[in-house]
């Protein structure tokens, strides 16, 4: 809103409605909601900067035509629909509904299509959920974040590691469409994927690693070919080029 550089990387919101936890590093965030009043409201930073202004903010809603019918009709046994409240739930339902399970590895894997995934990708396959590259110790999971929440309840705790680039850990992110949520990190440090694995590469030389799930060995050239490879096969092109 101001213009000012925030802390933070803005997270993918592809399947977050099976997040445990939501935001970098406040595992006590449990709800979409919640979150949510965070960009919404904060001061410092500001980020969509409404604080002070949610009932002007209703009341310009509430005066448009279409949005007035659409909370009456979302909300019908309210009398007077458009609140704050609503607003945050109306999103939070929107956000709920980004789920994407499309790429060629999903139909490499769960549908049979063997051709889906190209020999490299099948190359960086194997290697990312080896015991030598260690990046499915964290990025595990259908949405290769580490543990999630479902119908059935959760898996686990949310998951978070130190990768070398925060003294804290910071909740592990998901990998799919990751070709095309660039920049990378917490921070955003790094601007291409391949900069991502020269971190771990880097990272696997130390003596002592911030984690000790993450890499043991540096990636060679064509390991690190293969990985992106992989990478870019969890790209959903249904799910990116939908109708919203």
């Amino acid at each position: 809103a101001t213009g000012e550089a925030l802390p933070h990387n803005a997270m993918a919101l592809v399947n977050v409605a099976y997040n445990i936890s939501f935001g970098w590093s406040r595992p006590r965030v449990r709800s979409l909601e919640a979150q949510m009043l965070e960009p919404l409201l904060n001061t410092h930073p500001v980020e969509l900067g409404l604080k002070g202004r949610e009932a002007a903010v209703c009341a310009q809603l509430a005066a448009d035509r279409a949005y007035a019918g659409e909370f009456a009709a979302a909300f019908p046994a309210d009398p007077a629909p458009v609140t704050f409240e609503h607003l945050v739930k109306a999103i939070a339902s929107f956000e709920r509904t980004l789920i994407s399970g499309g790429s060629p590895f999903d139909r490499y894997v769960f549908n049979g299509e063997h051709e889906a995934l190209s020999g490299q990708a099948k190359r960086g396959m194997a290697l990312f959920f080896s015991a030598r590259a260690g990046c499915s110790e964290c990025h595990s999971g259908f949405n290769f974040s580490g543990n999630w929440r479902d119908a059935q309840g959760e898996t686990g705790p949310a998951s978070f590691a130190r990768n070398g680039t925060s003294a804290r850990a910071m909740r592990v992110p998901t990998l799919r469409n990751v070709a095309l949520t660039a920049p990378y990190m917490h921070d955003g440090r790094f601007a291409g994927l391949a900069a991502v694995l020269d971190h771990y590469s880097s990272v696997a030389r130390q003596a002592v690693r911030a984690d000790p799930r993450l890499p043991r060995v540096p990636f060679s050239s064509a390991e690190r070919s293969a990985l992106i490879a992989f990478l870019d096969s969890l790209t959903d092109e249904s799910f990116v080029s939908r109708a919203r």
